[in-house]
Parts: C-alpha cells; sequence; structure tokens
C-alpha cells in the first residue's frame, strides 16, 4: 500500500508540469473537508487547464510521512505546488506554508490558483503577487519556493 500512495503522489507531480497542483488533505467525512470538496469540485472544470487538484485522505498510514512534512495539524490544509516546488504563500495567518480552512466560495479558491498562475507565468521579478480580497481580506501571495522531493 505505501507504495500505491507513492507511486501516486509521484504522478501528481509528474502529471502537473506547468501546471499548479493543488493537495486537499483532510478526512473523507469531516464537515469542512466535506464543504471544501464540493468547492473544489465545482471549480475543478475551471482552473484545469492551469491547476490540478488531489485529495489526500490524512488517515492513510502512508501518507503520514507527508502528514508530519508538511505539519498538518488542522483540517483540511491546502498545499500548492509548481513544478515541484512548494508553493508559500501569506493568506493572513501565520503559516505561510498551506491554506487552512475551506475556501468561503469557488471564486475564492479560483482567485488564489489564478494569482499563483499570474506570478509564475509572468511576474517573477516581483516579490509578491496580489490577489482580489474576495479570497481573503487582501491576501497576498509570496514568492518563496521550497524544493520539494518525493521519495
Amino acid at each position: 500500500m505505501g507504495y500505491e500512495v507513492e507511486f501516486g503522489i509521484y504522478i501528481e507531480f509528474r502529471d502537473t508540469i506547468d501546471k499548479v497542483l493543488v493537495l486537499r488533505f483532510g478526512k473523507a467525512l469531516d464537515l469542512v473537508c466535506l464543504q471544501l470538496d464540493d468547492i473544489l469540485e465545482k471549480s475543478v472544470r475551471e482552473v484545469s487547464k492551469f491547476a490540478s487538484v488531489a485529495l489526500v485522505d490524512i488517515d492513510l498510514e502512508d501518507v503520514q510521512v507527508y502528514v508530519k512534512y508538511f505539519d498538518i495539524t488542522l483540517l483540511p490544509s491546502t498545499i500548492f505546488f509548481f513544478n515541484a516546488h512548494h508553493m508559500k504563500m501569506d493568506s493572513g495567518t501565520t503559516d505561510h506554508t498551506k491554506w487552512i480552512g475551506a475556501f468561503q466560495r469557488k471564486q475564492d479558491f479560483i482567485d488564489v490558483v489564478e494569482g499563483l498562475g499570474q506570478y509564475i507565468g509572468g511576474y517573477e521579478g516581483q516579490t509578491q503577487c496580489e490577489l482580489p480580497p474576495s479570497a481573503r481580506d487582501d491576501t497576498k501571495i509570496s514568492t518563496h519556493f521550497q524544493r520539494y522531493v518525493i521519495g
């Protein structure tokens, strides 16, 4: 089973070259996770050209290494990658490594993913990419990268 999860995450990274990879860490029956999953499901078609979304169930024993590595203590936690680089973001909380909780609306999620895509696609000289206030009270995405290696 460990190989299957590891291989599945590897496939997600491999198949998202030049796309934002969105990993939602959570539990299948958690109410807030279900709210976020509904928003992600409604958004996936609109972001499919520049992002891929995958759900990671933290109850699986094989993903515990990732849960510990990314310090997943609050659910749901959404982590963003681009070309295997972990995208850090300033979402108004002290944790810049992930988005914690559900997005309020479908458009909030789309705004965050588009903001990441805009930085990646054309704003590489800037240190931050500003998003519309709808995402979360003047949310800004920082351009700090951290190399993420699978294996």
